[in-house]
């Protein structure tokens, strides 16, 4: 193969680990390729919470563009962040083994606040959907926006009057983190495809799609489509709070899912399983359960800007 598969980034540590990881798969299988970083318009802004900048795909478009220019061969991305629907001209190719899912607390001293109704702790979060389970567990907490990298939020949290920041469990060991004082919120749902990355390519690169169909995880792949369905049926975008894990039970796909006010004080849930030949609808039957439970009046006040 003379060709060289350019795959595009995005320049923060944890998406250079993440595209090194297609990178080493394609080179193994014999592909040889490169990597070419590319900005996105969410590694600019690094003030306003993805929330209220409210822009479908902010660290993806950067990465499209490329793609449909023809600069780079394919994109790296973390799924969380792919929009639903994807760009003209522009596919899934292949979804690596997923990572761990969870979010976790990192604590600046000590975690003696959650044991402590009467203190008004203070946590950090850029996500709405953590901002919104947290305040339903803790309505008594503050919560505050950060942003950045990984790295540069843990250096804001110690460097901060706050008691706490939430982080992506895979986003800490990516990079290599390991936080003194972490708890792994177990109760707490990720966001749809937390800690699964994907491969993106134009739609008629056939060479692309040989190579990448090779290290596709179908058993992420699978659980990671219902995800995303639920997420697409309730209209919500990558920034809404909406949570949702699905998992391989045996023969069955399980789903857990839900979404929140901002304020965390209405919430909806839904659990679901089918077995695995029949779960081909289970993140649209699931949303469509919500939606006539009211969860389109929930979308509707985010949506209008109010909590």
């Amino acid at each position: 193969m003379s060709r060289v598969l350019r795959i595009g980034t995005r320049d923060s540590e944890l998406a250079l680990w993440q595209a090194l990881q297609v990178k080493d798969r394609l080179e193994t299988l014999g592909a040889p390729a490169e990597l070419v970083h590319v900005k996105s318009a969410g590694d600019q802004d690094l003030h306003t919470p993805l929330y209220q900048i409210g822009t479908v795909g902010i660290f993806t478009r950067a990465l499209d563009s490329a793609l449909l220019e023809g600069t780079i061969d394919v994109a790296v991305h973390s799924l969380k962040d792919v929009p639903t629907e994807p760009a003209e001209g522009i596919a899934q190719v292949a979804v690596l083994s997923r990572g761990p899912a969870y979010d976790v607390l990192v604590a600046r001293k000590d975690m003696e606040f959650l044991e402590n109704p009467d203190h008004p702790a203070r946590i950090a979060t850029g996500s709405l959907r953590r901002k919104a389970q947290w305040l339903n567990r803790y309505p008594h907490h503050e919560v505050f926006p950060i942003r950045g990298n990984v790295g540069s939020r843990l250096s804001k949290l110690m460097e901060s009057n706050w008691d706490g920041a939430i982080f992506a469990q895979a986003g800490l060991e990516r990079i290599g983190a390991h936080p003194d004082l972490t708890l792994t919120l177990n109760w707490m749902l990720p966001a749809p495809a937390q800690g699964a990355i994907v491969v993106m390519a134009r739609s008629g690169d056939t060479e692309c799609f040989e190579w990448c169909r090779q290290f596709n995880d179908q058993a992420t792949t699978l659980c990671v489509r219902q995800e995303r369905d639920f997420l697409k049926g309730l209209e919500g975008g990558c920034a809404a709070p909406i949570g949702a894990w699905a998992w391989i039970d045996g023969e069955q796909l399980r789903l857990r899912g839900n979404i929140l006010s901002p304020d965390g004080k209405q919430k909806l849930e839904a659990e679901t399983a089918a077995t695995i030949g029949d779960s081909f609808d289970l993140g649209r039957d699931a949303a469509a359960g919500l939606m006539v439970r009211g969860a389109g009046m929930i979308l509707s006040t985010i949506r209008n800007g109010k909590s």
